[in-house]
């Protein structure tokens, strides 16, 4: 039976403290990407200022895209571990504090003038920021969840994911915004092309203002009540649950949920361990698909974000000397781009999403995304060089084509990668199994970022010497692999994932539960008869 206060969190109506919560959570969202997005322009930087415009190494430059990654699937899985045991909002103040300090710390690196000690203390903050990032994804998504009526649980969890984009677009023009402040205060690269001395501030306050979002939110997280799933049904104190949801929403039909006569406790949960032989025929098949789905979605969305800037900045412009190139336009041009595409494909398909989860269902929305980016992507690989012709129309096609990519991922898996660990599994795992599944997508990042250094490694020049390519065979190599994984996705989505659109958190488990002890009372009968 489900206590009174849960069925009435799932027949509430919205209210503000829905949009409230989003705030809070989608806050941290934005920073994640904020700060896991904008390294791509602070490299470009870092290139000019301490490599004098040289290539930086690509063992180098690997580790320094997939530290943070590291991190942040470190993160998910101890932080989604420990908001299973010790709750979620204690946790959730611990994640925004490292998130805020780390910030700081990623501008404060030490060093200015040695490279290779300027790159360990970046590695080191940027680790542990993704640490504190990794924590904010199970947190975030199981905290809504809970918070969340049943009807359109969907749509906020994909409005708190979908303050991703507003922090990848702000990222970009906080990156634009500083760089044309510090390229008009210094006048840009000195006459023998070395970046000016005030460049190597200008990355690092990129990189700090990526803390203030988070530091403004920090007191109304601090005030966050524990959800009441969690008090009601893991700690198994439903008169709490009951009082912390009164003081924060208005619910009916629970006042007798906090009167001095307590009620009679909910049953007992099932006494089964996380990866017990009872939770994996429960929820493996769950674990499986959302991780599962979840790594392969992340391989293709970080290997299309990075090839990104390196696509276009081959093949739209002829290459000067990397030495002589502005320091902030370098930045400035990656960052654009980003804008760009965050703008234009990135937003409008987390919003498509918001608005459409709770109707369609989470399952079609992702069999749909990565059937059209599968579709995309052997379009576009197939005759790679035939777009980057002499005409521009075929160029513009090509643009056109890969903004789609970016739309129909998050109007799909992206979105609903993370959404769907938060609704299957019990509370006393939910956050732990959206941790793993997320540290698994984590995995596939970088996957991703270390498979982009290879495919677009500039080894072929045109027919004019003038301009530099990424070995066309290499990329249609890449595209036809990210195609491959999509439809890959699409069949781990059809015959494993399951829906849960306008069902109830606790449904499933009981569903499940019962299944279970049907099948142990068969199993025990055929014994017997035997």
């Amino acid at each position: 039976m489900v206590p009174k206060v849960l069925s009435s969190l799932d027949a509430a109506r919205i209210q503000w403290y829905h949009f409230k919560a989003i705030i809070i959570a989608g806050m941290g969202l934005f920073t994640d990407a904020y700060d896991l997005f904008c390294i791509a322009p602070i490299m470009k930087m870092i290139s000019h200022i301490y490599y004098h415009g040289d290539s930086i190494n690509t063992v180098v430059l690997s580790i320094s895209y997939a530290i943070a990654l590291l991190g942040t699937a470190t993160g998910q899985l101890v932080f989604g571990y420990l908001g299973d045991r010790v709750g979620r909002r204690r946790v959730y103040r611990i994640c925004l504090v490292i998130m805020i300090l780390s910030s700081f710390g990623c501008g404060f690196s030490v060093c200015t003038s040695r490279r290779s000690c300027v790159l360990v203390s970046l590695g080191f903050f940027r680790f542990i920021l993704g640490f504190g990032i990794g924590g904010d994804y199970p947190l975030s998504a199981t905290i809504m969840s809970e918070f969340s009526n049943k009807r359109t649980r969907g749509a906020f969890i994909a409005t708190v994911f979908s303050m991703q984009g507003l922090g990848i677009l702000v990222s970009s023009a906080m990156t634009m915004a500083v760089c044309v402040a510090f390229k008009n205060f210094s006048g840009g690269s000195k006459a023998d092309g070395e970046a000016p001395v005030e460049a190597d501030v200008a990355w690092r306050l990129i990189l700090m203002i990526g803390a203030l979002p988070a530091a403004l939110t920090l007191y109304w997280r601090m005030l966050m009540p524990e959800t009441a799933r969690y008090t009601a049904l893991v700690e198994n104190n439903i008169v709490q649950a009951a009082k912390d949801m009164q003081e924060v929403m208005s619910i009916s039909n629970v006042a007798d949920q906090t009167t001095t006569e307590p009620p009679s406790p909910p049953p007992p949960p099932p006494s089964y361990k996380l990866f017990s032989t009872r939770f994996l025929r429960l929820h493996g098949r769950d674990l499986f698909a959302a991780s599962a789905n979840w790594f392969l979605v992340d391989v293709v969305f970080y290997t299309s974000n990075f090839l990104l800037s390196r696509i276009f900045s081959n093949h739209s412009q002829k290459p000067s000397s990397s030495a002589t190139t502005n320091v902030y336009d370098a930045a400035f041009e990656v960052a654009k781009l980003g804008a760009i595409v965050a703008a234009c494909s990135t937003i409008p398909g987390y919003w498509f999403t918001v608005f459409l989860i709770d109707k369609v269902g989470r399952v079609k929305i992702q069999m749909m995304g990565f059937f059209f980016m599968a579709v995309i992507y052997l379009a576009a690989g197939i005759p790679y060089t035939w777009y980057w012709s002499e005409h521009e129309q075929t160029k513009k096609g090509f643009m056109v084509l890969y903004g789609l990519v970016f739309f129909f991922c998050n109007f799909g898996p992206n979105t609903t990668t993370f959404i769907i660990p938060a609704e299957l599994f019990p509370a006393r795992f939910r956050s732990t199994c959206h941790g793993i599944s997320g540290a698994a997508g984590k995995l596939g990042a970088i996957v991703g970022t270390v498979g982009f250094l290879w495919a677009s490694k500039k080894v072929k020049y045109g027919d004019d010497m003038n301009q530099a390519y990424p070995d066309a065979n290499r990329m249609r190599t890449a595209f036809l692999i990210l195609g491959g994984l999509c439809i890959a996705g699409i069949f781990v989505t059809y015959f494993f994932t399951k829906e849960t659109m306008g069902r109830s958190l606790e449904e499933n488990e009981h569903e499940r539960d019962k299944n279970a002890e049907d099948e142990e009372i068969n199993d025990g009968q055929s014994l017997a008869s035997t």
